[in-house]
Formats: structure tokens, C-alpha cells, sequence
């Protein structure tokens, strides 16, 4: 059963911008389970590639990952984001979001810088303080523990600081008198160093306050479909004005490059009997209200339905509106191939009438 596009089609609202680049994102989820694709962590990253592969050749955007440790999970990005890249040649490749609290941001700075070079600059690196761990302070194990008077969030911003300091290239490092090899002139830079790479470094903002704090260290916005505070709003109003903040922050920083800004969502188009019945279940999602990391969390709720439903209900989310980047969490255990019809679905179907396309 095939799906027709509407002759009517709702429009986007000018909130900030219509046309938008529009990627998924993966958590690359494991289990040896009946329903699962993806048994071993070998397929996780062996179809995270494939993923990527068949979502550049249908028109998508972008191939984010998402890093968690000691989990069934994907973890370390640079290898996956290095084969993703030497496979396709257009789509943007990035993270949502690496925990900084586990990253020494020197050796960092060169598995990115050499990442980057390979996919000849499409990096798109998302990072922030983390999510709630699989085990307590994780982050101690990778031997890495807040100076007396921080806490794990002031670490965390701190390898921020120091990883997007040394992006920039410049020298730092004195050089030895006797070299095994020789040195360019002056003091020496984190090598390989990717131009440009500085300035495709996101900030994965769970509040309105690390909105601001992200714009004024002159990195883009990555909204997901959780906000660690509430309002008592609608999600995507909570999430819009997050986003306005940010861009409010951008301009009194004074900087001179154009911001971009990503939200996450879960949008399932049920274009076919498969898609039905693995969703007929979420069409009546609403927000939720939890209680996450000592206070209330709002999350978002899941888009699922027939197109024209699915064209006037996103027409009214003001988050989407205002984001340049749509990043369309998928169900990867699910497997390639269906993974590729969802996305797909949202750019034939969904995308087009909504004035993203």
C-alpha cells in the first residue's frame, strides 16, 4: 500500500528559516535478541557505514552518531566517522553529542583533525558536559575526575575549552632543541590541523542557560528531543525559545560567522502495512514530564502517522521552524534497509510540502 502526497500541502512558517539540511541520527543500539538486526557491536558499526551510504545516494544531509561508554552502544566516533567518510562523498558526517568528561581534548583534536581531512572537511562535531551514564562517574575509569571545587559539568566545558582552543592551529607547544625531525619555525600546533574544523563544532544544549553559555564560545546549537528544565510549555515552544536565546546570545557576542542550529526528532510517515504496524501505536505521542538529574525534564513526543497528518503537525512545531538542521532519530536495530525507507519517507513525502525541500 503506496502513499500519495497531498494536492494541499501546509506551508512552513517563517520563523526563522524553511529550507533545511535534514540528517538521522543513530544511537547504534546492540542486543542478541529475537527482533534485532544489529546483534554484536561489529554490525552496529558495519551498518552505521551502510546507513550512511544509503542515506547520501536517497538525498539525505547528513550521518550523525550518537557516543555513550560502557553501553551497548556506539562509543568511539573517529573510526566510524573515518569509514563512513572514505565511503561517501557529500553527507555530512558528525556526533550527537561526544561526553567531554571522558575526552583528553589534545588526542581528541587529532583523531578530529584526521577524521576530517579524510571526508575533505564535512565534520559536523557535536559535544557537551553528557547524559546520564551506565555506571557512576564514568568518566573516573577513563581517568579523568573534577579539580577540587568543580564539578563534572565545569570539567567537561573545561576540555571544551582547551579542545577548541587548540582547533584553531595555533602553535603552543615548545619545541625540542633536537629534534628526530625538523620543525617549522616558532611553537608547535596539535598536527594534523583541519581548517575550518573550529567553526563546525556544535554544543549539545540541554537548557536555555548552555544555549547562551554555547553562543558566547562561538559554537552551534544541537537541541535534542530532551530539555533538562520545564516551563510548563509545549516542548517545541520550550525548545523555540532555547533557540531564540542562543541566536540572541550569538549576536551580542559579536561574532561574524552565521550560527547553525540543529533539532532532533522522531518522525515515522506510515506510507506502508510495515510502517503501521510498527508505529500505529505512537500516533497519539504527546510530550513527556520526567524527573532527570536532580530536577524536571521535558521530552518531546514522537511524530507518527499517514503524510497529510504528519505535514500539519510539524507545520506547527516553532522548533523545527527555527533550526537550519533536522536530525530524524531513527531505529537502527531495526536494520538498513528500513532505516533508509523512514528517511526517505520524511524527504519524498513529508519534506517537499513542508517547504524543507
Amino acid at each position: 500500500m503506496a502513499w500519495r502526497t497531498p494536492r494541499n500541502a501546509a506551508r512552513c512558517r517563517p520563523v526563522h528559516t524553511c529550507v533545511k539540511k535534514i540528517g538521522f541520527l543513530s544511537f547504534g543500539h546492540w542486543s542478541d535478541t529475537p527482533y534485532s538486526q544489529v546483534r554484536t557491536a561489529s554490525d552496529a558499526l558495519l551498518q552505521s557505514v551502510e546507513l550512511a551510504v544509503a542515506a547520501e545516494e536517497i538525498g539525505a544531509d547528513g550521518a550523525y552518531f550518537r557516543v555513550h561508554h560502557f553501553a551497548r552502544q556506539l562509543a568511539s566516533p573517529f573510526p566510524l566517522l573515518a569509514a563512513a567518510a572514505a565511503r561517501t562523498s557529500r553527507i555530512e558526517l558528525g556526533t550527537a553529542v561526544i561526553d567531554m568528561r571522558y575526552e583528553n581534548p589534545l588526542y581528541m583534536a587529532e583523531d578530529a583533525g584526521a577524521a576530517d581531512l579524510i571526508s575533505g572537511g564535512r565534520l559536523q562535531l557535536g559535544i557537551s558536559r553528557g547524559s546520564p551514564e551506565q555506571v557512576i562517574d564514568g568518566y573516573r575509569y577513563f581517568g579523568y575526575a573534577p579539580a577540587e571545587g568543580q564539578s563534572d559539568a565545569d570539567m567537561a566545558r573545561e576540555h571544551a575549552r582547551v579542545f577548541l582552543e587548540v582547533l584553531t592551529g595555533e602553535g603552543f607547544a615548545q619545541p625540542n632543541p633536537r629534534p628526530m625531525f625538523p620543525n617549522p619555525p616558532g611553537l608547535l600546533r596539535i598536527e594534523p590541523h583541519s581548517p575550518g574544523l573550529r567553526d563546525r563544532i556544535w554544543w549539545g544544549a540541554g537548557t536555555r542557560a548552555t544555549a547562551e553559555w554555547a553562543a558566547e564560545q562561538g559554537m552551534n546549537l544541537m537541541s535534542s528531543t530532551l530539555l533538562t528544565e520545564d516551563t510548563g510549555v509545549p516542548f517545541h515552544q520550550l525548545q523555540a525559545e532555547q533557540i531564540q536565546r542562543f541566536r540572541d546570545a550569538w549576536a551580542a557576542a559579536g561574532h561574524e560567522r552565521e550560527p547553525r542550529v540543529s533539532v532532533s526528532r522522531s518522525i515515522f510517515p506510515i506510507v506502508s502495512d510495515l510502517d503501521r504496524q510498527l508505529f500505529w501505536h505512537e500516533r497519539a505521542s504527546t510530550d513527556q514530564v520526567g524527573y532527570l538529574d536532580g530536577g524536571n525534564a521535558r521530552f518531546g513526543r514522537t511524530y507518527a502517522g499517514e503524510p497529510d497528518k504528519l505535514i500539519a503537525e510539524l507545520a506547527e512545531d516553532e522548533a523545527i521552524a527555527a533550526a537550519d538542521t533536522l536530525l530524524l532519530t531513527v531505529p537502527n536495530q531495526l536494520g538498513v534497509e528500513y532505516n533508509a525507507h523512514v528517511i526517505e519517507s520524511v524527504l519524498k513525502y513529508v519534506a517537499p510540502e513542508l517547504g524543507w525541500r
